[in-house]
């Protein structure tokens, strides 16, 4: 398949990625912003996800929901969109011959909201909070501890949805405030995968986006190495038939040469059922359901976790054998059949995101609010030339008893066990 990529500066400032795809039958438009909960403030946490929200109840052009929505569907799409810690998307699929129409649309919602009806959005976006906490209010979202135990007193700790507390503070003022100073061209990127010439996408876009300011990118404030030395827990005791826990290892951000190492670590550890947690946790050892791994690449730092569940009575097993399988990666005995089949899996991942639109422009466009992003041959070599000593140094930095953080969610009378299997872990210190 013949993919044709051009990247285009738009004169006020935005940066347009189109992929021309021939074989496609339908457009994929996403529009990336870099504004998360790591770019508020204490007093304003949550106004990136209630921007996010606001921005669906109309603009200039389509000054209700229902307007809105009837012109999208019109040209076979749904608006949807996600709010994250460190960028926003906006995104919708539409049929080749309304991509004009699309493009005006996302453009007009973008570069003149209406941003009313500002009490209704947060009845909403309080009901939408109740996903996160228990019936008393207290946090039990492992992702929300985990970033809070990473990251107590940065950005990065923030609940992107806010709290309470202050969403309900956040003023008309700071939301227009907000918005004018995050939705300006220079801080966006727009997507736009389809069978369309990539000059003619130029052309629309240009016009639909014509009325945003150029401004200037964000940048963000790094956070800070951790106080403490691990290994460190929080449990939040709660009445439930599972513990729940997420253990994990700060390491290097995005961009850094060795995050693709961490790939292949993943690789290796979890992708498929013979890889190795899997195979030692759940096949040959029945302790839970299921264990898997989640790599996040910031800006400026990185962390891989490892998230798990299972009876409180097994929990403290449960932690011991994925340790103790981790702990294998730090040996130089690491075969390098093992590494081979990283490699491939990494290899094949990146051939079959080639058939996705939606993956390419996530490649290709999103990760231009950061860096400049890596082309498939490039990565493709850089793969090939990865050793089995250079991932064996990197785990034995990454996975030691100093940079073990743990958080947990499940019956106080299973606290004490799991946090001594997590205080006598059978990781390596780590080497000075």
């Amino acid at each position: 398949m013949n993919v044709l990529h051009q990247k285009t500066l738009l004169p006020n400032g935005l940066t347009l990625v189109s992929l021309q795809m021939p074989h496609l039958q339908s457009a994929l438009l996403c529009v990336y912003v870099r504004v998360g909960s790591r770019h508020e403030t204490a007093q304003n946490n949550g106004v990136s996800h209630l921007l996010e929200h606001l921005f669906f109840r109309g603009s200039s052009r389509c000054p209700n929901t229902r307007q809105m929505n009837l012109a999208i569907e019109w040209v076979g799409g749904s608006l949807n969109a996600v709010s994250m810690r460190d960028f926003s998307y906006y995104y919708t699929a539409c049929h080749p011959s309304g991509l004009e129409k699309a493009l005006r649309i996302l453009g007009n919602m973008l570069s003149a909201p209406r941003l009313h009806k500002l009490s209704v959005e947060k009845r909403i976006v309080l009901e939408e909070m109740l996903d996160e906490v228990d019936d008393k209010g207290e946090d039990i979202d492992l992702d929300n501890l985990s970033k809070m135990q990473l990251f107590n007193g940065h950005p990065l700790a923030f609940k992107i949805a806010g709290t309470p507390q202050s969403l309900l503070h956040i003023s008309k003022k700071q939301l227009m405030a907000h918005y004018e100073r995050h939705y300006v061209a220079a801080n966006m990127v727009l997507g736009v995968a389809s069978p369309l010439p990539c000059d003619k996408v130029a052309r629309a876009a240009k016009k639909a986006f014509a009325h945003l300011p150029k401004g200037e990118r964000v940048r963000e404030t790094p956070p800070p190495a951790p106080p403490t030395l691990g290994p460190k827990l929080l449990y939040v005791p709660r009445d439930e038939s599972q513990l729940l826990f997420r253990l994990s290892f700060l390491t290097v951000p995005e961009n850094h040469e060795h995050h693709l190492h961490l790939h292949l670590l993943q690789h290796i550890l979890d992708d498929g059922l013979s890889s190795w947690l899997p195979f030692e946790v759940v096949e040959k050892r029945g302790l839970a359901y299921s264990v898997e791994t989640l790599l996040e690449g910031f800006s400026d730092i990185g962390i891989f976790n490892i998230d798990s569940a299972s009876t409180p009575n097994h929990a403290p097993q449960v932690v011991e054998c994925i340790l103790k399988t981790v702990a294998k990666l730090t040996h130089s005995k690491l075969a390098v059949e093992e590494l081979r089949r990283a490699k491939r899996r990494k290899q094949m991942q990146l051939e079959f995101a080639k058939d996705c639109p939606g993956e390419l422009l996530n490649r290709l466009a999103a990760t231009e609010l950061f860096h400049c992003p890596e082309s498939f041959e490039a990565r493709f070599e850089r793969i090939r030339k990865i050793k089995t000593r250079e991932l064996v140094h990197l785990a034995r930095e990454l996975f030691c008893k100093e940079n073990l953080r743990a958080v947990a969610v499940g019956p106080k009378k299973a606290q004490a066990a799991f946090a001594k299997a997590v205080r006598l872990n059978p990781l390596p210190h780590k080497k000075v």
